[in-house]
């Protein structure tokens, strides 16, 4: 799969996630499997981007190739100047955000509000695809409600104004994350445009990711909240898509591995004040995925500093391992 003249190696992408998909996360799902992996949204308003967490979305030192930076706002002249200036950074692609159906989001009518003005989605699009001066992405929703799928509309204007690639996420923003992602209107973006689609949407498992490409046509997958303390989905996907085998998820000694060396990166890059509050979400998550485990204790999930979150951590997993087996 190709977006402008990067050769992905799997059609899987790593789907921007505000507070998880930070360079640390980003970096481990591409050693798990993960074609491609967009920053953070980051805020057209580069008056904002002093705060250390801006500064933090828009850093990707020795991050794997092709670096991709996902921005978002409503003004055609910022997002353009966002663009640029994100590419003098060193961002070898640029994905516009009009898919998060966040309400402090949309009452800026920006990300998945957009979908609500044609007219300025392709303003938009016009003045960052020039602007850039390399190749541009965009992440969408169906419509913004049942009665306003227009995602086959933009598709198409998307292309015309020259986006490299879409992904389309299978639900409107009036649903926001609840009921089943629909893949019928994914199918119609694929059959009206000529550029690659990243079909997006409860793809919770390698069958499921080859059953979605198998109804959408799409020539590539992107998973979010599937990944959160699962990054190894993407290996398994991989592996199932190339020959239909099937991975087993790790097992309790290797999620341990995959847990220390995933916070040590976030204490290196966040510093541990914020790195040991970071880790807590990714520890809960990652022993989620421990069948039969008890409940990590109240002492883990509240540690402050970093050698007592690691040495509660080993602790916990010490008394797992040889005892429990990952869930399925």
């Amino acid at each position: 799969m190709k977006i402008g003249g990067f050769e992905l190696a799997a059609p899987l992408a790593l789907a921007p996630m505000a507070g998880v998909t930070d360079l640390p996360f980003r970096t481990l799902c591409r050693t798990m499997g993960a074609g491609i992996a967009a920053s953070e949204m980051v805020t057209a308003d580069t008056r904002l981007w002093g705060s250390a967490k801006s500064r933090s979305r828009l850093a990707h030192a020795d991050e794997p190739e092709p670096r991709v930076v996902q921005i978002a706002g409503s003004d055609p002249g910022m997002l353009a100047h966002a663009a640029r200036l994100n590419v003098d950074m060193g961002a070898q692609l640029i994905d516009i955000n009009m898919g998060c159906p966040a309400k402090k989001v949309c009452r800026r009518a920006a990300g998945s509000a957009l979908m609500r003005d044609e007219s300025l989605v392709q303003r938009i699009l016009e003045a960052v695809v020039r602007a850039a001066g390399v190749p541009v992405t965009l992440k969408i929703r169906t419509g913004w409600d049942a009665g306003n799928r227009n995602a086959v509309r933009i598709a198409r204007l998307a292309e015309d104004i020259g986006i490299a690639a879409l992904a389309v996420h299978g639900r409107t923003r009036a649903d926001m994350f609840t009921g089943d992602a629909e893949y019928v209107t994914i199918r119609e973006v694929v059959d009206s445009v000529g550029i690659p689609v990243f079909a997006n949407g409860d793809i919770d498992s390698a069958v499921k990711a080859a059953r979605v490409l198998e109804v959408t046509g799409a020539a590539g997958i992107m998973i979010g909240r599937a990944a959160q303390g699962r990054p190894w989905i993407f290996r398994q996907v991989k592996s199932y898509l190339a020959s239909r085998t099937s991975i087993a998820p790790p097992s309790v000694r290797e999620l341990r591995d995959i847990i220390l060396s995933h916070l040590d990166s976030l204490y290196a890059f966040h510093g541990e004040d914020t790195g040991v509050r970071v880790a807590r979400k990714h520890i809960g998550w990652y022993l989620r995925q421990l069948s039969q485990a008890p409940r990590p204790t109240p002492e883990l999930m509240k540690a402050t500093r970093a050698t007592d979150q690691l040495a509660l951590l080993r602790e916990f997993l010490e008394q797992a391992d040889g005892s429990l087996c990952m869930a399925a």
